[in-house]
């Protein structure tokens, strides 16, 4: 159910179409020029015009400036009727300083798409749980689009956000079922450590009951996998999944190997009543970065050729 309207129903962005303008926005850490640089390099190659705020470049401490600027110029390219998508440049810290500064009633009023992930899970779990709006799980400027298919996987973002279609099945290489099954629901989630940080909060990650919960996250061990896992559970919130994909939990295996991260995941999630998949490629991964639209229809089907069917558009 779509946050706050209680008709089911989640507001979609417009289709990207060839030339529409992308605005680059930093609501977290501050970041390399020449990545920077690479990535704008990137969209243009895409068939886009890359536009951002000179705000973009600034610096305080471990932030891109301070909230009021980083809102500011992310408010600025959403309500800029000439921008057609946002794209965060990193994550690593800041983006939460945002979320005070924005309205969702005001955002509801002319949905844009949002693509990020790592610490930009903070609008995106606001965007979906909060306001209702579709957003994308999907590669940001730094390390991602600025290398080009090395960093991201063209074919899902293209499709994810091009095509007023359902993406369909996703089956990538690596993908694996820890629980089987299968289930559908609306998708949400993000990097995990974010999602609890919201917890008490009133930007609490709150996904409706039968969602699916995309859980990923880079450089936690086990037992951290564990306590966050074990958060989740008593908080209600997967009880009310109907089912998860982990995704590839880059650097997550104990120091030799043992215990590795996905052994911890499926004992510590043996209880679950629904089909778990591990080794999503989205978010932190090690090889390109898939697209993943939240806040829309998908289907998890954990048997022997495991996969995710996006089976609602998340652009109209």
């Amino acid at each position: 159910m779509e946050p706050g309207t209680g008709n089911g129903v989640i507001l979609k962005p417009a289709a990207l179409r060839s030339g529409d303008r992308i605005a680059i926005v930093s609501p977290a850490s501050p970041f390399a020029r020449d990545q920077f640089d690479m990535g704008v390099a990137e969209i243009r190659r895409l068939g886009f015009e890359p536009v951002w705020d000179e705000s973009v470049f600034d610096r305080d401490a471990y932030v891109s400036g301070s909230p009021a600027t980083r809102a500011a110029a992310f408010l600025k390219a959403w309500f800029d009727r000439s921008v057609a998508a946002l794209v965060a440049v990193r994550g690593g810290f800041g983006s939460v300083h945002t979320l005070p500064l924005l309205s969702a009633e005001d955002l509801r009023q002319s949905p844009k798409a949002f693509i990020g992930y790592s610490d930009n899970t903070s609008i995106l779990t606001w965007l979906t749980c909060g306001c209702g709006i579709a957003a994308f799980h999907g590669p940001m400027i730094e390390k991602r689009l600025a290398l080009g298919a090395e960093g991201y996987d063209r074919a899902s973002f293209m499709k994810a956000l091009t095509v007023a279609d359902p993406v369909g099945e996703l089956a990538p290489d690596g993908l694996r079922a820890l629980q089987a099954g299968e289930a559908s629901g609306p998708l949400f989630g993000g990097t995990m450590t974010q999602l609890l940080a919201s917890f008490g909060t009133t930007y609490a990650f709150d996904p409706p009951a039968g969602a699916v919960l995309f859980l990923e996250d880079v450089n936690e061990r086990p037992y951290r996998l564990d306590r966050m896992l074990t958060q989740l559970r008593l908080s209600g919130v997967l009880g009310r999944a109907s089912a998860i994909v982990f995704g590839e939990m880059r650097g997550c295996d104990e120091p030799g190997g043992q215990p590795c991260a996905r052994e911890v995941i499926a004992k510590v999630l043996s209880g679950f009543s629904g089909p778990v998949v591990y080794g999503f490629p989205s978010g932190h991964t090690t090889g390109p970065c898939w697209t993943l639209p939240l806040g829309v229809r998908a289907r998890v089907v954990a048997d022997g050729a495991p996969r995710l069917v996006i089976e609602e558009s998340a652009v109209r």
